[in-house]
C-alpha cells in the first residue's frame, strides 16, 4: 500500500531581501485569478499587452500555489545541489552542447562568461514528462511534488497566459494553447538553478556580470520570485533591478514568441549580476519553467492576427527560411557559452549567427 506520509525536506534558508537603495524596474502585476471569467480575461489581455510592449516582463500573482507550497518547492529545488554526491551528479550530467537539450545537471564552470572566467552556477534540468527519465536517488521521493509543480506551471499558469496573449492579438483564445501542447514533441522543462558567490578577482574580470545580457530563446519563461537581487532587465532608462515579490512568478517572453508576433512583442534583454552588498556571500536558488512551442512550429508571424495586420510586422528572417522551434532551440542551446562571439557594430554588444539569424549578447 502506498505511503500516505509526505516526505520531509531539509530547509533551504535564503538571504533576507536587500535593504540597499537600488533602482527597480516598474513592472506590471497580472492577477491571474481574474482569468476565471471571460470579462476578466478581456481585462487582463489589455494589461498583458501593455506590460509586454513596455518592458516584456511582468509579475503573475494569485496563480494557484500557496506560500507553503512555494516554500516546499524551494526546499526540493535545493536537493539536487546540496543532497546529491558529486560522483552521482556526474552520472546525471547532460551535454547540451552536443544534444541541444537541457536535461540533468549543468555543472559549474561549464560556460565561458568573459575574460577567461567561467560560470559559478549549477543547474538540474527536468523534462516536463518528469517520470520519463531517471533522477538522482535523493530526489526520487519528491518526484510526485515535482510532477505536480510542472503540470501546474504548464496547465494552470502558462496556458492561462497563452489565452491572454491570444486575446491581446485578437486571435482565437486557444491559439497559443495548441502551440504549447503538453504531450506534443517538444522540450518545455523545469530548471532548479543555484548561483554560488565568486571570488573578488572574478568579479573584477567580469565587471560583476554573472550572466551576460541575453534573451530567452523559448516562448514564455516563468521564474518563481526569490529574495536575492541579481536579475536586471534592460529598459529605456538603462539596466534596472527586478524586485522580489513574495510568492509571485516573473513572466517574460523569448525569441520564439517574438518571431510569431513579428516583434510586436519583443524578447527583453536581461542579465544576472553580483547581488547588492548586504546579500553577497549567499547562494541564490531559482526555479524556472522554460516553455517552448511544439517542435514542429515554424517561427513565422501569425498574420491571421488583426492586431499584427494593423501595426505591421518586423521579420527576423524571410518566411521560407524561418527555422522551426526545434531547429532554433537546438542551435541556441548548442552554441550558448561555447561559441566564439564576434564584436558587434554597437558598443558593448557581441554577436553570433545561428541559422542565418543574428543573435546578440549584451556585455
Amino acid at each position: 500500500m502506498p505511503s500516505l506520509t509526505v516526505p520531509q525536506t531539509p530547509r533551504y534558508v535564503p538571504a533576507l531581501p536587500t535593504k540597499e537603495n537600488i533602482q527597480y524596474a516598474d513592472l506590471a502585476i497580472i492577477d491571474l485569478s481574474k482569468a476565471a471569467t471571460a470579462e476578466g480575461r478581456a481585462e487582463l489581455a489589455v494589461e498583458l499587452r501593455e506590460a509586454l510592449t513596455t518592458h516584456g516582463f511582468c509579475y503573475i500573482i494569485n496563480h494557484g500555489y500557496t506560500q507553503a507550497q512555494n516554500e516546499r518547492m524551494f526546499d526540493i529545488a535545493d536537493i539536487p545541489m546540496s543532497g546529491v554526491p558529486e560522483d552521482e551528479k556526474r552520472a546525471y550530467t547532460g551535454d547540451s552542447k552536443k544534444t541541444g537539450i537541457f536535461q540533468g545537471y549543468k555543472p559549474r564552470q561549464y560556460w565561458h562568461i568573459d575574460a577567461g572566467v567561467r560560470d559559478q552556477h549549477e543547474h538540474y534540468n527536468c523534462n516536463r514528462h518528469v517520470h520519463s527519465l531517471m533522477h538522482p536517488q535523493a530526489l526520487r521521493p519528491f518526484l510526485p511534488d515535482i510532477d505536480a509543480f510542472v503540470r501546474h506551471n504548464h496547465h494552470d499558469i502558462l496556458h492561462k497566459i497563452c489565452r491572454l496573449m491570444a486575446l491581446s492579438l485578437e486571435l482565437p483564445e486557444d491559439t497559443f494553447v495548441k502551440l504549447h501542447d503538453f504531450d506534443a514533441p517538444g522540450v518545455s522543462y523545469l530548471r532548479f538553478m543555484k548561483y554560488f558567490p565568486r571570488s573578488e578577482e572574478e568579479e573584477i574580470q567580469t565587471k560583476n556580470v554573472w550572466m551576460k545580457g541575453h534573451t530567452d530563446f523559448g516562448s514564455i519563461t516563468l521564474l518563481w520570485s526569490q529574495p536575492v537581487a541579481a536579475l536586471q532587465i534592460q529598459t529605456k532608462e538603462g539596466w534596472r533591478w527586478v524586485k522580489h515579490i513574495e510568492n509571485a512568478v516573473l513572466m517574460n517572453i523569448g525569441d520564439s514568441m517574438e518571431f510569431l508576433t513579428g516583434r510586436f512583442y519583443k524578447a527583453t534583454i536581461h542579465r544576472v549580476v553580483q547581488p547588492p552588498i548586504d546579500q553577497r556571500g549567499y547562494t541564490r536558488l531559482s526555479m524556472i519553467y522554460f516553455s517552448f512551442l511544439n517542435d514542429d512550429v515554424k517561427l513565422v508571424p501569425l498574420m491571421d492576427s488583426p492586431v499584427l495586420q494593423r501595426v505591421g510586422v518586423e521579420r527576423r528572417c524571410e518566411d521560407d527560411v524561418a527555422p522551426t522551434m526545434k531547429a532554433w532551440r537546438v542551435a541556441r542551446i548548442s552554441a550558448y557559452g561555447a561559441s566564439d562571439l564576434q564584436k558587434g557594430k554597437e558598443p558593448g554588444i557581441e554577436e553570433e549567427v545561428l541559422n542565418g539569424i543574428v543573435v546578440k549578447h549584451y556585455n
